[in-house]
């Protein structure tokens, strides 16, 4: 059903122009919103262990580097650039499970002397979800480098800022 809804939204968007560019991203994280990092750190403040899945793998994706991907694509069209009628993957560098992903948060949490747990990985199958997912929804973004001339950081750069960034906040308050 997941992925279905995604293409039947895709090819809505196909038929309704051909003046279209569909981008794909996954696993989007910042210091805004609900999402993975977020959960994780809040975890962090009341649990000494976090179960995490270890057997499904992606591309963790700052938000920060998805908007400075989707600027690339604005200011190749103001240039008269490419894209148009296409399909692009935008995410960022590199592939990680979501064990991997909680790790990485906390490592950065320690760092920065905020609260860390330890990750037990699990696997799906022990992780209750309403919504089957893929095992891997790893994205291959060679063609929209190719194309607008731009690659994400490496997701361990880009965890950094917004860990650092959430540090800040919490220690404000």
């Amino acid at each position: 059903m997941y992925g279905r809804t995604k293409c039947e939204g895709e090819a809505r968007v196909r038929e309704a122009t051909p003046d279209h560019l569909i981008i794909r991203t996954a696993w989007v994280y910042s210091p805004f919103g609900k999402n993975f990092v977020r959960t994780m750190m809040h975890l962090a403040e009341s649990r000494d262990t976090v179960s995490v899945v270890a057997d499904r793998r992606g591309n963790p994706t700052s938000a920060y580097d998805l908007a400075d991907g989707l600027i690339t694509v604005l200011e190749a069209w103001r240039n008269g650039g490419t894209g148009l009628g296409r399909t692009y993957h935008l995410a960022g560098t590199g592939v990680t499970t979501w064990c991997g992903f909680a790790e990485a948060i906390f490592d950065q949490c320690r760092a920065l002397g905020l609260p860390a747990a330890r990750v037990e990985p699990i696997a799906s199958a022990d992780w209750p979800s309403r919504a089957l997912r893929p095992q891997n929804s790893a994205l291959d973004c060679i063609r929209f480098g190719a194309d607008f001339g731009y690659r994400a950081p490496a997701w361990q750069e880009s965890l950094k800022i917004v860990v650092g960034r959430l540090g800040k906040s919490l220690h404000a308050i």
